[in-house]
């Protein structure tokens, strides 16, 4: 009776850390006083785990090409901010690395996996449906999701696709069910839909290359038939049609003027609109690691710099309301001197070769989850060089989450079979 009474608990408390788990990224959009509760729970169970379960510790040996470059982004920072005197809150984005590494813990669980990802296209679907009823009903001209207002429909595109990619290669495994693979095919269609209605061309064009690899890598390792590829090209294209038929062509010239403003970008008059905005802080981010190229400016005082040049005449007035430059390695550089730049370029291709070398194992335990976090590393890294992913809460909390929650689990999968292999 005991036993079964052990059992029982186990599967219980088993199922509660995977529905945890499942809110986890639904958690990120919603208001922030909300999503304290999943996110607190899976901290204090990661620690017990941390501290009781050696097993867990060894599957966070085989993670260290995701977990050594984020225990460096940390060290970095308390070096930093004690080399510049900053205030302690400048160890925000470091605080929540700490927290999604002890959170990480809970992947090395007999989580059901099926029902996680689910789980995050049910989250996919929800947000989707968010963007088109901002969109369509309450007039929003670029949806920013439940968690913040205009300024954040960047990360809110970067969430929606990034799930669209778990979704796409859930539509993509041969050993979901019918009903599983019609989940991910809607979830992907809304998701797909919702991210172009925000317009965002950083996160858009970031898809692209993680879509395209997803693709080949599968059609290279496993092969590719019509019936998987077919629906999958028509949701694409559908929704692209869709969408840029419900904004008058909005999407299409957003696109269209990138090459316009380029051509017409002058420091000295012309700085004004997105694009020329962006080449105008790059322009001043180089300049601040030229000028601080072992320390930078310190963490968050990008936007001090910058203001600071302006009023030097060295940079144009339009850019002085910025606080990052819009792109994550251009900020490390500036604001962290090499080292944070060489350390930013790690926390992606380690974890890239990581995931990489196992998408090919035999194994679904260890291909599934290495498939998945090849494919969010390769969207952020592109997308880190026109937009502040890293920056903002909600697709920071997204990247950490997955990064290092699924460089854990495919550990797992590595430490399980190396044991059985030892027993046998």
């Amino acid at each position: 009776m005991d036993a079964m009474h052990g059992t029982q608990l186990k599967r219980w408390a088993l199922a509660c850390c995977t529905l945890l788990v499942i809110l986890v990224p639904l958690s990120f959009s919603i208001e922030r006083h909300v999503r304290v509760l999943p996110i607190a729970l899976l901290f204090l169970t990661g620690l017990w785990l941390l501290a009781a379960g050696r097993a867990v510790r060894r599957d966070y040996r085989y993670a260290w090409p995701a977990l050594v470059p984020a225990a460096l982004m940390v060290a970095l920072s308390v070096v930093n901010i004690w080399q510049h005197q900053l205030d302690w809150r400048e160890f925000d984005q470091s605080a929540h690395i700490i927290m999604y590494a002890v959170i990480a813990a809970v992947f090395s669980l007999g989580l059901s996996m099926r029902k996680v990802w689910n789980g995050f296209s049910l989250t996919l679907i929800f947000l989707g449906a968010v963007s088109i009823v901002q969109h369509h009903f309450y007039g929003v001209l670029r949806p920013a999701g439940l968690n913040g207002g205009p300024a954040s429909t960047i990360e809110f595109a970067t969430v929606m696709l990034g799930l669209t990619l778990l979704a796409l290669l859930q539509l993509l495994n041969p050993k979901a069910t019918r009903g599983e693979k019609w989940l991910h095919g809607a979830a992907m269609a809304l998701g797909l839909y919702g991210a172009l209605l925000t317009q965002s061309r950083g996160p858009l064009l970031a898809f692209v290359p993680a879509f395209a690899l997803v693709m080949a890598l599968h059609g290279y390792r496993k092969g590719l038939r019509r019936r998987q590829w077919l629906p999958i090209l028509v949701i694409g294209i559908a929704a692209a049609l869709t969408a840029a038929a419900n904004l008058d062509g909005r999407l299409i010239e957003r696109f269209a003027s990138i090459s316009q403003e380029v051509s017409s970008y002058n420091p000295n008059h012309d700085a004004k609109g997105a694009v020329r905005e962006r080449l105008e802080m790059w322009r001043t981010a180089v300049r601040a690691f030229k000028e601080h190229p072992l320390a930078g400016v310190g963490i968050d005082r990008f936007g001090t710099y910058i203001r600071s040049e302006v009023a030097a005449g060295r940079t144009n007035a339009a850019v002085a309301q910025y606080g990052h430059p819009h792109n994550e390695y251009l900020d490390a550089a500036a604001t962290r001197g090499i080292f944070g730049l060489v350390v930013l370029v790690l926390l992606f291709v380690l974890p890239f070769f990581y995931f990489f070398r196992h998408a090919a194992d035999p194994d679904d335990a260890v291909s599934g989850p290495a498939y998945a976090g090849l494919a969010i590393v390769v969207l952020y890294a592109v997308c880190a060089l026109t937009e502040s992913v890293l920056f903002r809460v909600m697709s920071q909390s997204l990247f950490f989450f997955l990064l290092l929650g699924l460089a854990v689990r495919v550990g797992h999968g590595l430490r399980r079979r190396a044991e059985g292999d030892g027993a046998a």
